[in-house]
This record gives C-alpha cells, structure tokens and sequence, in this order.
C-alpha cells in the first residue's frame, strides 16, 4: 500500500470517525460531569454526615467529660470531708490530750504544793523533835541534879521523894487515861443506848387503849328515862349522890350518859344502873343497897386485874394492897392513855432493855410496872405522884432499887443509880409512840393557839402554824430582822418557852423557816 492510499485511509478514516470522536467526547464530558456531580453529592452527604457524627461526637464527649467533672468534683468533695473529718478526729484527740495535760499539770502542782506542805511540816516537825531533844537534856540535867542531891540523903528520904515523884506522873497518865476512856465511854454509851431503844420500841407490841371521862349505858325499854328521873328527880339525884357520877339524860333515844373523871366510880354506877333496869325497881333505898353490892364486888375486881397484871409480866410476888392499887390503874387514865396498859408498856420495854444490858430483868419489869403506882390514889392524895407512889412502894416493902425508881424517875429528887434513868426513857417511848395519848378537844385547840402565840410574840417572827396534831410548829420570820445566823438560837428561844409555858404530851419539834426572794421582769 502506498503512503496517499495509507493517507486517504487515515483521512478517511478521520472523517468519518470525527464525528464519532466527538459524540463519544461528548458521552464522556457529559458522564463526566455527571461523576462530578454524584461525587459532589456524595461529598456534600459525606460532609453532612461527618459533621452530624462529630456533632454528636461532641455532644457524648461534653456530656461524658460533664459526668466525669461531677464525678471527679464529687470524689473530691468526699475527699475534702474525710479530710475535714479526720482533721476534726485529730483535734479532738489533742483538745483530749490537752486536757489530760492540763490535769497531769494540775496533778503536780498540787503534788508540789502537798511537797512545799510536806517540807513546812517536816520542819515543824522536826523544830518540835528539837524542842522535845532540849527538853529531855534539860529533864536529863534536872535527874542528874536530883540524883546528886539524892546521893546526899538517906535512902529512906530519897525512896520517899522517888515514890512521891512516880505517884505523880502515874496521877497525870491515869487522868489522861481516864478521860479518853470517859470519852469513848460516851459515844459508845449513846450508840448503844439508841439501839437498845430502837430494839425495845420494835419488839414491845402492846395495843393503846384509849380512856374516855363517860360511859354510854343502853336502856332496856323506851319508858326508861322517866323510871330513873323518878317522881320530882329523886331517883336520879339518889343515884348521883351514891355513887358519886352525873347521870346525864338528854333527848337521846335508847341511851343515858354516866359522867366522870373517877373510872371505879363510872364502872359502879354502870354496873349498878344495869341491874336495876333489869330488876325494874327503881327506887333509893333499891339504888343505895345494888350500889353498895357493887362497891365491894369491886375491890375483888381490882385484885383480879392486878393479878392478871403481875402474871402477865412475871414481877414475882408483890404486897395484896399494891396488887389492889395496880387494879386501880385499869380505871384510871392520863391524857387519854390508860395508865395500867401504859404501865405494863414500861415493864415490857424495861424487860427488853435490861436483856440487853445484862441487868436484873424481874426487878426491871417491876420497876416499869409500878413506875406509876402514885396514880392510883393521887386523886385523894396531895403531891406528885412519883412521890407518892415511891411511899407506897417503901410502906409495903418494896425493893429500896424499885422505890428509887418509882420517885426519882420524873427527877422530883435526885438520880442515885441507873433504874429512875431507865424507867425514865421506857416511860417518855411508852408516852410519845403516836395515838397513845390523846386530850380533850377544847385543851387541844387552846395549846396549838397557845404555842402559835407564843412563837408569834417573838421579834423578826412573821407568822407561826402549829401542825402534825400539835407535835410540831413552822415558824416563818422576815429575812430583812431575822439573818440566818440567828436561826438556831431563836429555834432555841422558842422551844424553852413552850416548855416553860406549856403541858403537852411527848414532844414538840421547832422549825424555823427564813426566805428570801428576789424577782426581776424580763422586758
């Protein structure tokens, strides 16, 4: 082939492939935009999804970085409050140790004080041993004079003026003895003597028989009262006259009142009006002839309760006229208080008490008993009645320790021997035990107002209550008179007073109250 065939060829070719060059340009530039723009497209989504997803990245870092700064920031608080706890743990140890400090510091100087007391006394002490070595050198020189003089007398002189010297100094050691042995003597005297007080009061259980000055007597029918007034009163003033008791006969019904101080003369007239009731003849020779009956039935009465007083205590065999008069006391009373019940009272406490001394317990129980023995005739009879009684006791051959007892026991004379000190306790325990004794309503009214009267005399005294039945007065005085320093003595003053104004049972305690108060407003 020649080269213009090949050169046709190739422009031939040229021609008619240009157009197909050009579409498939064409084709190619317009799929090439079309890459372009699919590959824009996609770039534009790849954007947006890469920002969306760092976004969000974004977000779960701010919000995990957030958790972790609170997280951190609370770790760090509860760090920050061990911290300030143990911190708190610390100070309290050393403030703990501080004190402890404080006090070992407090503990030495009161140990170096005692130790600065300790050296002071110490040299008192041993100035005092100084003092006592002089005194012995110059006791020492003084036995060396003596012995000097004593060489030049004969020995009869010089064992004279030894002995004498010796009698001296064994007189001053015995007296100094003495008095710490009277000194312990009485302390435990005084303990003991509590004890056997409180020992007695616990074992003694006698019940208190309470004495009235009338006796209520029941009538045996309605149509009573105008029998034993009688035509124009002589059935009653008979009666009265005979046995020595006011028949009292008011409005009544059912009963009459026998009255009178004599509890023999009461017990008569009741007897005696119980029988003429019950015989029906209501008459004054009738009245005088049951009287005398039951006048001389009465003397065995008597000397039946004085047998059963002496067989209950075991006092042994006593005078008839004394086991009469002890019979007597069944009928006889003081401030209410039987004085036979209050009289077998003392024999018992005496019996415990002399058990516990070691002391005669028959002669105790008698002493207690007869004690009040005066009573039995002290209405007929003028003085005290221990005197009276310690008489009795003397004219029927008591024993000369129980007729000491009976008269010295209320101090009307002298203490001569421990028995009137005994009775004297037994007989103040029997009197002031609680519901023993008892008075009259009007004499105890008047002695409470009594006593307020006289606290209320008393200067600085303000007002006075008297209470607990009349066993104890409140005193109040005005703190501005009365300082608290003078508390006791006025107590003192008061109680003497009572004493010498009043007659009371047992005891009356004073009580002095001062008060002082101040008020102030809060505005």
């Amino acid at each position: 082939m020649s080269l213009r065939d090949i050169l046709s060829f190739l422009i031939g070719g040229f021609i008619f492939g240009a157009p197909f060059f050009a579409i498939g340009f064409y084709v190619r530039k317009r799929f090439a935009e079309r890459l372009i723009r699919t590959a824009e497209s996609k770039a534009r989504e790849i954007l947006v999804t890469a920002k969306r997803e760092s976004e969000s990245v974004f977000k779960s870092s701010q919000k995990e970085s957030q958790q972790t700064l609170i997280k951190l920031q609370r770790e760090f608080e509860d760090k920050i409050a061990e911290t300030r706890r143990d911190l708190q743990n610390q100070e309290k140890v050393l403030s703990h140790k501080e004190n402890v400090v404080d006090q070992k510091i407090d503990i030495i100087e009161k140990k170096e004080k005692e130790t600065g007391f300790r050296l002071q006394e110490a040299t008192q002490k041993e100035k005092i041993v100084s003092d006592h070595e002089n005194e012995l050198v110059k006791i020492l020189q003084e036995e060396k004079e003596a012995l000097r003089r004593i060489s030049s007398i004969n020995p009869e002189d010089a064992k004279r003026e030894l002995l004498q010297r010796m009698e001296i100094e064994v007189r001053t050691d015995a007296g100094r003895l003495i008095r710490d042995i009277e000194k312990k003597a009485e302390e435990e005297a005084d303990k003991k003597a509590k004890k056997i007080l409180a020992l007695a009061m616990q074992r003694c259980a006698v019940e208190h028989t309470i004495d009235q000055t009338v006796t209520i007597v029941t009538l045996s029918a309605d149509d009573m009262k105008g029998r034993i007034i009688g035509k124009d009163g002589r059935n009653i003033r008979s009666f009265e006259t005979t046995t020595g008791v006011d028949l009292v006969i008011d409005e009544t019904p059912g009963i009459v009142t026998l009255s009178s101080f004599d509890g023999i003369r009461r017990e008569i007239a009741k007897l005696s009006l119980e029988e003429l009731m019950k015989d029906g003849r209501i008459q004054p020779s009738r009245i005088e002839e049951v009287v005398q009956k039951y006048k001389r039935q009465m003397e065995n009465v008597l000397k039946e309760e004085g047998d059963k007083a002496l067989l209950d205590i075991g006092a042994g065999n006593v005078h008839p006229e004394i086991v009469k008069l002890l019979g007597r006391l069944k009928f006889r009373s003081s401030y209410g208080q039987n004085v036979l019940s209050h009289s077998l009272e003392v024999a018992y406490l005496m019996n415990v008490i002399a058990g516990e001394m070691g002391i005669d317990p028959v002669l105790s129980r008698r002493a207690g008993l007869l004690h009040d023995l005066g009573k039995a005739v002290s209405h007929d009879v003028e003085g005290p009645h221990a005197l009276i009684g310690g008489e009795l006791a003397r004219r029927y051959g008591e024993h000369p320790d129980v007729i000491h007892a009976i008269e010295a026991h209320h101090e009307d004379i002298p203490m001569q021997s421990i028995w009137p000190m005994l009775v004297q306790a037994a007989d103040a325990v029997s009197a002031a035990r609680p519901g023993a004794r008892r008075e009259s309503y009007e004499s105890y009214i008047k002695r409470l107002k009594a006593m307020e009267e006289i606290a209320d005399k008393i200067a600085g005294v303000e007002k006075a209550y008297a209470i607990q039945g009349g066993h104890e007065i409140r005193v109040i005085v005005k703190s501005d008179r009365v300082p608290d320093a003078a508390m006791p003595a006025l107590a003192r003053e008061i109680s003497k007073k009572i004493e010498e104004a009043l007659q009371y049972p047992g005891q009356i305690k004073v009580v002095v109250i001062r008060e002082t108060r101040v008020t102030e407003l809060a505005k």
